[in-house]
């Protein structure tokens, strides 16, 4: 991995604080460079779904991402950065045969938990680069706070450069994570715009986002200066126009960041009754919602804003959304259902590597809309939307063909032991 010197880092902050480049200059689209393949690698896929990190190596994931984000880091009300789960995080001794350096962790050790085994993973891989993800859905209850003042801003971004860069992990050795991670990802769940139930939201957290991106970039610079790297800044970003809109002063937004990754899913999900796409290129002929949502509007929207093509990594999903109780019309599609589908983990939403399985059974159907780009399943009843590695690889291909900067994985422990998922989105991101 090439490295900044402090002289580079010094003379970036003396511009502005714009350090918006990544220092992994082959991993960011700008013109002919490579586009970048980012995932997510959650906190609970070793514990809840026994996915280790390991299994990314196994499975052929690990040597085609470019980036990878931990999620996630929370925060406290006053807007500090904490573990919320450190035997998950960073105490868990793992075993040999799910480490991916094959050597068991032993009692006493700096570091043990995902963040060692993430710490093997960029051994093994030296050019990934690895990010704490803060926040997400049901972590941006205090983002608001975090933001509200300069004096919190900076306390905030201290406390996460402390815990995540410095790696001063509660209860460990000084430094014990210092170098898992290259940069921080914001997740914030949405700024103005209320995500998950109890969420604090102000009319202010609009302007008061870039104000938190900029004290980010300000500490950030400093703390390469001192570490002689450029540590990177991303930030997770709706597809709801009104939720951009009301929430991201988005032209500014993008300056400020090494690049955005962009919701690419969720269109439709079972807070609807009627079952529709959840990831579509383009809009199907016959869908009855307004307004319409397809990865083309998404992109399209943020274009219109301001946003670099070239910093638009559009978020592709390893899972589904299903209903029951759907009419039998239409192979299921734009009909009426009485409620979430029956799943491994939560009602409504499963992984493909599950997913996969209704196939082989014979009862379910595969039908697919080759012009809007999107996949379904269809048993007479239960209805599932969801990406196969043949949509994946045509989304891969509209990313290289709309010279978008790359794809963004949720999550990458929904793909299966083979690989099949980030097989089918490389084979589309890369021409072959």
């Amino acid at each position: 991995m090439r490295r900044w010197g402090a002289a580079v880092v010094a003379g970036a902050l003396s511009i502005g604080l714009s350090v918006a480049a990544s220092p992994a200059g082959a991993h960011d689209h700008h013109g002919g460079g490579a586009v970048r393949t980012v995932g997510y690698y959650t906190q609970w896929s070793f514990a809840d779904r026994g996915v280790p990190v390991r299994y990314l190596v196994e499975n052929g994931t690990a040597a085609k991402l470019t980036h990878l984000n931990y999620a996630f880091g929370l925060l406290d009300e006053q807007g500090r950065c904490v573990s919320s789960d450190p035997v998950d995080d960073y105490q868990r001794l793992i075993p040999a045969d799910q480490s991916v350096n094959g050597k068991a962790d032993r009692p006493g050790q700096a570091l043990a938990g995902n963040l060692n085994q993430l710490k093997q993973l960029k051994k093994k891989f030296p050019e990934l680069r690895v990010y704490i993800s803060l926040g997400g859905w049901t972590g941006s209850k205090y983002f608001s706070n975090a933001a509200l003042t300069p004096q919190s801003r900076a306390e905030h971004v201290k406390s996460c450069i402390d815990l995540w860069l410095k790696g001063n992990l509660p209860g460990a050795p000084a430094g014990a994570a210092k170098g898992v991670f290259d940069g921080i990802d914001l997740d914030w769940e949405w700024p103005s715009t209320e995500g998950d139930v109890g969420n604090v939201v102000r009319p202010e957290d609009k302007q008061n986002f870039t104000k938190l991106l900029r004290e980010y970039r300000a500490q950030l610079a400093k703390q390469g200066v001192r570490d002689r790297k450029v540590y990177d800044l991303t930030a997770f970003l709706p597809a709801n126009r009104e939720a951009m809109d009301r929430g991201y002063e988005l032209a500014e937004v993008y300056k400020l960041l090494t690049f955005a990754t962009v919701q690419g899913y969720d269109y439709h999900g079972t807070w609807e009754k009627t079952t529709n796409q959840q990831s579509a290129i383009r809009v199907p002929e016959g869908d009855p919602t307004t307004p319409k949502d397809s990865g083309e509007i998404v992109v399209d929207a943020h274009i219109e804003r301001g946003a670099p093509r070239h910093k638009i990594t559009l978020g592709v999903p390893y899972f589904g959304r299903g209903w029951t109780g759907v009419t039998n019309a239409n192979n299921g599609l734009f009909q009426q259902s009485t409620g979430p589908a029956p799943a491994t983990h939560e009602p409504g939403y499963d992984d493909y590597r599950a997913l996969k399985n209704l196939l082989a059974g014979g009862k379910y159907r595969l039908h697919r809309d080759e012009k809007a780009g999107h996949a379904w399943l269809f048993d007479g009843a239960t209805f599932w939307t969801y990406d196969d590695p043949t949509e994946l690889k045509r989304k891969g291909k509209f990313i290289r063909d709309r010279r978008l900067g790359g794809a963004m994985i949720w999550s990458l422990d929904g793909d299966t032991p083979q690989g099949e998922l980030i097989k089918g989105l490389h084979a589309g991101l890369h021409r072959r």
